[in-house]
């Protein structure tokens, strides 16, 4: 804030701390336990760190169920849009932090979100835990928020917005939940389009994943998840002059924060592609999404993305030359997809025009 001489006041009062209490912060559970949930609060980026000190803070203190809570989430962001197993460490400390604390609900949702997302067996232990949680705490704003994006995922759009806008009288400043609100109304967008419904339904719809985006970035000017989506979302209302110059913008910041560039380099490719229709643009952004990361939700998707504009040349020309080339690219960066029916049909489920719906993971990291 260039406040200098309050910081230089707080400095004095820390070194003065420091010297009256010499003993390492290390070995003080309080001070690993507030400085794990500073590191959440911060940016996914010190996600890991904030596992890290929750972990010494529960080994210190191993029945002191905030800290054990604070291990869960910190475990859970972690493993955010990575593949998921029952016996998974999250699944585990999540567990063992609601058998310290049986009152915290927000943790039982996390639990049934995290199962659902591992196994459809779980479902129904899922669905059991989020409604014990909704009962329990009803006006709980973390676990409404929680619970809007379960019903989300089970395709429950209605009741997910139902849920959502509560939350949000509660929290009206959540930037979280406008953002899941945004992500709802874009998924009932789709569902009105595969259902072939009037066009004023689908624009209304469009509009108001517009509005929630515009709220979710005007109250954090950082969330570039959600500023990528709303330069997508320009673009299909053919707002292109917007949508560039937001991209711009999200460029910047994504590469300044070194956050998020690869998903920005998808929905851009995805703009370019299904938008602006300049499909030499789109490949170009697509390889660059694919070559940060390969083994990333964004970076199979970008594979398939090629993939589909590969077989539309090749189909046409079997020696085009181009085709052929990305086939190519894509066999170096990701190995033998092609045959992967199962990873396509998931990345595929949810593309529609173009527009690949983020997957849960991401919908934590705010």
């Amino acid at each position: 804030m260039k406040n200098y001489t309050e910081s230089e006041s707080y400095l004095m009062k820390l070194q003065k701390i420091n010297e009256t209490f010499p003993t390492e912060s290390s070995s003080v559970p309080e001070v690993l336990g507030e400085k794990g949930w500073a590191y959440l609060k911060f940016s996914r980026k010190y996600y890991d760190k904030a596992a890290e000190v929750f972990l010494k803070a529960v080994e210190l203190d191993p029945e002191n169920s905030e800290w054990n809570a604070g291990y869960a989430i910190a475990l859970y962001r972690t493993e955010a849009g990575t593949s998921c197993t029952v016996d998974s460490p999250a699944i585990k400390q999540l567990r063992q932090a609601i058998d310290i604390n049986p009152d915290d609900d927000v943790l039982r949702v996390l639990l049934g979100l995290k199962l659902l997302l591992c196994s459809k067996m779980l479902k129904n232990e899922s669905e059991k835990l989020v409604e014990t949680a909704l009962n329990g705490s009803p006006d709980h704003p973390h676990v409404m928020r929680y619970v809007g994006i379960f019903f989300r995922d089970q395709r429950s759009v209605d009741s997910a917005i139902e849920m959502l806008n509560k939350a949000s009288e509660i929290s009206p400043n959540s930037c979280f939940i406008h953002h899941q609100l945004a992500m709802c109304y874009k998924t009932k967008k789709i569902n009105l389009k595969q259902e072939n419904r009037s066009k004023t339904e689908i624009d209304e719809a469009r509009d108001k994943t517009i509005y929630h985006l515009e709220m979710a970035t005007s109250l954090k000017a950082s969330f570039i998840i959600a500023m990528s989506d709303l330069a997508l979302q320009y673009g299909e209302r053919n707002d292109l002059q917007m949508a560039e110059e937001l991209f711009d913008t999200t460029f910047q910041i994504a590469t300044e924060m070194n956050e998020h560039l690869q998903l920005v380099h998808l929905k851009y490719a995805q703009f370019q592609q299904y938008c602006k229709r300049c499909e030499d643009f789109a490949i170009e952004h697509y390889k660059k999404c694919l070559t940060m990361d390969p083994h990333t939700k964004d970076g199979t998707t970008s594979a398939w993305k090629l993939k589909k504009i590969a077989d539309g040349r090749i189909k046409y020309n079997p020696n085009d030359w181009k085709g052929n080339e990305i086939l190519g690219f894509i066999y170096n960066e990701k190995g033998n997809i092609f045959n992967d029916t199962e990873g396509y049909a998931d990345t595929s489920a949810n593309d529609e025009n173009g527009e690949f719906l983020n997957n849960l993971g991401e919908l934590f990291s705010k």
